[in-house]
């Protein structure tokens, strides 16, 4: 894993088909900023930050769910064409993410492939809620969470701050 007290900016990414959850974190001044993009806009919007900020003080940690081992989703009720869709699902977001990577690293930008975090929260499927994640970020003083979340929004706010102090802690 990288260092990432070195960093000005951490981005953690969510990668879905149609919008990723995408966080902005500056743990300098423990400031996030939440949002989610399309694959274009993404793409534009992390280049433009590195470009800015300088491609040595920016990160971009991934949710790398393609590195599991294993991908099963499904339970005893799926039928043959829910198991299929669900498959082809996931599919499709681990492609956007590889590709997210694949883009990020020829135009130069720090990437860190990250497996995904453990659901441990109250949420369903053990995903966390947003009452959870404005717990946390009042408990690490981090600013910025906006009153409304999606999953994917949360989640990257998670791939963000949460890989961040891992990350310092070791």
């Amino acid at each position: 894993m990288k260092v990432l007290s070195k960093y000005d900016v951490v981005i953690g990414i969510d990668p879905d088909v149609t919008k990723s959850g995408v966080c902005t974190y500056l743990p300098k001044e423990k400031k996030i900023s939440v949002r989610s993009l399309t694959f274009p806009e993404l793409i534009d919007y992390v280049f433009t930050i590195s470009r800015k900020r300088g491609s040595d003080n920016v990160l971009v940690q991934i949710e790398a769910g393609w590195k599991r081992k294993a991908h099963w989703h499904l339970n005893k009720r799926d039928n043959a064409r829910l198991a299929a869709a669900k498959g082809n699902s996931t599919g499709r977001n681990h492609e956007t993410g590889r590709k997210i990577v694949e883009c990020l690293e020829y135009l130069n930008v720090n990437t860190n492939e990250i497996q995904p975090l453990n659901k441990c929260w109250r949420g369903p499927d053990g995903k966390i809620t947003h009452e959870e994640l404005q717990l946390l970020l009042k408990a690490r003083r981090i600013e910025g969470l906006p009153s409304r979340t999606n999953q994917d929004a949360r989640d990257s706010v998670l791939i963000a701050v949460e890989t961040s102090l891992i990350a310092m802690l070791q």
